[in-house]
C-alpha cells in the first residue's frame, strides 16, 4: 500500500448521507475541524451535494421519497474515477449502497486501504421497509449483501459493540469497534437560553421533550406523538430535523434542522429531556449530544442506545409502547434533576471527540502501514 510518507497523508470519506440533521454529517463534519487542529492531514468529503464541508460533489440522482434530503451517486464507474483521481491516502465509505462499490474500485486501482464505516443496520432496515409478511427474507437478503460487501474492505469499523456483535454473527468478522463522539465544548449546559424557549411561545411552564434526527419511519416518531399525549397539557414534543414522515399533533413542534453545531446545542440545552423511540441505532449521536448539553435521556433500551443510556443518565425503555415511553418520562422529571445533570455530563465527556478521534487516527495509520487489525486493537 501506498504510504504516502512523502507527502502529508489524505484521508478521503464518501458518502451519500450529506443531510445537515443526519449523524454522518455531524461525525464527518467533527472530523475534519479535529484534523486541521491536529494534524497536516488533508481531508475530502465526496458526496452528491456540495457545500463548504463536501469538497467533491458526484455525481447523483434523486432518490425518491427522500424530499431531496438524498441523492443516489451513480454511475459506478464514473465515481471510481472521481475518487481515484482525488488521489487519497485511505479512503473511508459510510454508506453500504453504490457509492461503498466505487470506494472498493478505487481502493483497488490506487492500492490504498479501503474502510466502511457501519453506520446503519442493513438487516433491521429492510425488516421494517418490506413490512411483517415480507420483513424475514428481505432481512435474510440485506445480511447477505452486507456480507458480500464488507468482507471485501480492509477494516470495518462498527459505532457500538452491539452493531460489532451483529457483524460478527452475520461473519464479519474483521468488523471492530469504533465509537463516536462529541465536541463537549460546543454541546454544553451553558448553551441553554430562555430566549429560545421564549420563542417556541409556549407556556413557561411547559416540559419541553425535544427529538434531533431524520425524520424517517425507524425512528418510530408516532411513538412519541402518542406518549405525549397521554402526557398532561404540559408536555410538548420538540421535533428538530428534516425526512418524509416528521411527527405531527396537537402539542408538537416541528423546527427545521440547524446549520451549525451551536444551534443544535442551544435548543438540546433549552428543553428539558430527549427522547428517542429509534429500536435499531448503532450509536446515537443526538443521544450523546443531549447528554453532554445536560439533559436527561429516555430512549428504547435496545442497540447502540442502551450503551449510552442508563438510570444514571436517564431511563431506557426496554418495551415499545407509547405508554411505557410515557411513564419513563414521567420517572424522570420526578427524578433528581441536579443528578441527573451532572451523571450525563461526565458520560459525555467520556466521550468527547478529543479522546475518540485521535484513537481512529490511529486505525488509519495502522492501515496505511498495512498492519492488521482486530479486535486486540479495540477502543474502550
Amino acid at each position: 500500500m501506498r504510504t504516502g510518507q512523502d507527502l502529508p497523508p489524505h484521508l478521503l470519506d464518501a458518502t451519500m448521507f450529506w443531510n445537515p440533521s443526519g449523524g454522518v454529517h455531524r461525525y464527518l463534519c467533527a472530523k475534519r475541524r479535529w484534523l486541521r487542529q491536529n494534524t497536516n492531514w488533508r481531508h475530502t468529503v465526496a458526496s452528491p451535494m456540495q457545500d463548504e464541508v463536501s469538497t467533491l460533489r458526484l455525481p447523483s440522482l434523486p432518490l425518491p421519497g427522500s424530499r431531496g434530503d438524498y441523492r443516489f451517486p451513480w454511475p459506478r464507474r464514473r465515481l471510481a474515477q472521481m475518487l481515484s483521481d482525488s488521489r487519497p491516502s485511505v479512503i473511508e465509505s459510510a454508506d453500504p449502497y453504490r457509492l461503498a462499490w466505487a470506494v472498493l474500485d478505487a481502493a483497488r486501482e490506487l492500492g490504498i486501504g479501503s474502510v466502511a464505516f457501519c453506520h446503519s443496520n442493513l438487516a433491521q432496515m429492510a425488516r421494517l421497509g418490506a413490512g411483517p409478511l415480507l420483513g424475514s427474507p428481505a432481512s435474510a437478503a440485506a445480511r447477505r449483501y452486507a456480507v458480500r460487501l464488507y468482507r471485501q474492505f480492509d477494516l470495518v469499523l462498527a459505532p457500538s459493540r452491539a452493531m460489532v456483535a451483529h457483524l460478527h454473527d452475520w461473519g464479519v468478522l474483521s468488523a471492530v469497534h469504533q465509537p463516536l463522539g462529541v465536541d463537549t465544548s460546543v454541546f454544553h449546559p451553558t448553551r441553554r437560553s430562555m430566549a429560545w424557549r421564549a420563542s417556541l411561545g409556549l407556556p413557561p411552564s411547559a416540559r419541553l421533550l425535544i427529538y434531533v434526527g431524520r425524520f424517517a419511519p425507524e425512528k418510530h416518531l408516532s411513538t412519541l406523538v402518542d406518549a405525549v399525549n397521554l402526557l398532561d397539557a404540559r408536555h410538548w414534543l420538540i421535533a428538530l430535523g428534516s425526512g418524509p414522515t416528521p411527527p405531527s399533533g396537537p402539542r408538537v413542534r416541528v423546527l427545521p434542522p440547524c446549520r451549525n453545531a451551536v444551534d443544535v446545542a442551544t435548543a438540546l440545552a433549552s428543553c428539558d429531556v430527549f427522547v428517542h423511540a429509534g429500536r435499531q441505532e448503532t450509536f446515537g449521536l443526538s443521544a450523546i449530544e443531549a447528554l453532554a448539553c445536560g439533559l436527561p435521556v429516555v430512549a428504547q433500551g435496545c442497540e447502540g442506545l442502551a450503551e449510552l443510556v442508563d438510570d444514571r443518565v436517564g431511563q431506557r425503555v426496554m418495551k415499545t409502547g407509547a405508554r411505557d415511553f410515557a411513564d419513563a418520562i414521567t420517572d424522570v422529571f420526578e427524578s433528581d434533576r441536579d443528578a441527573l445533570t451532572v451523571a450525563a455530563r461526565q458520560r459525555a465527556e467520556e466521550s468527547d471527540w478529543s479522546r475518540v478521534l485521535p484513537q481512529l487516527r490511529a486505525r488509519y495509520e495502522r492501515l496505511m502501514r498495512g498492519e492488521r487489525q482486530g479486535e486486540v486493537c479495540d477502543v474502550a
